[in-house]
């Protein structure tokens, strides 16, 4: 999943159903970040059950240290957080080129036009609002591998 493609744009096919289950979470690093142990604890322990690696944050500041630590292959990041909110959060890490490849899904309860069009220029590829369920974490990891994979495929004419 870390390749040096940034995904930015929707999936060319928008009427594509993706099928969860067909995509395996086992030992994919999933960041959590959001201020709100509840929801850490809550979708830490289902995306573990499905085999993920797990990596917490509180806040922007602490997930900028551990995404260092740790390059996980997708954050989901709060936007309402102390120190450093997470448009900052994902602006800095879209703007680091080593990071910047990492699909950033932004997690809020405001649901109007405005803040997910600010989630979108901050670099996030997507954007999930709370209360958010189990399914809709995984369709948004399988959106995001799926994403990784077209890029790919985009990438390989230019290495044959």
């Amino acid at each position: 999943m870390n390749s040096s493609h940034t995904i930015s744009e929707p999936l060319p096919d928008a009427g594509h159903v993706i099928d969860v289950n067909e995509y395996s979470l086992e030992g994919l690093k999933i960041m959590l970040v959001d201020d709100s142990k509840t929801i850490l604890r809550s979708a830490e322990m289902y995306l573990a059950e499905k085999g993920c690696e797990v990596i917490m944050a509180e806040d922007g500041f602490q997930a900028l240290t551990m995404i260092a630590q740790n390059r996980p292959d997708i954050i989901f990041m709060d936007i309402m957080m102390p120190k450093l909110d997470g448009y900052q959060a994902c602006a800095l890490i879209k703007s680091n080129e080593e990071y910047a490849d990492i699909p950033v899904v932004m997690l809020s309860s405001k649901h109007n036009l405005f803040d997910k069009a600010r989630g979108r220029l901050s670099g996030s590829e997507e954007y999930l609002t709370k209360p958010f369920t189990h399914d809709d974490l995984i369709k948004a990891i399988a959106t995001q591998l799926e994403n990784a994979k077209h890029c790919e495929e985009d990438l390989l004419p230019e290495f044959i």
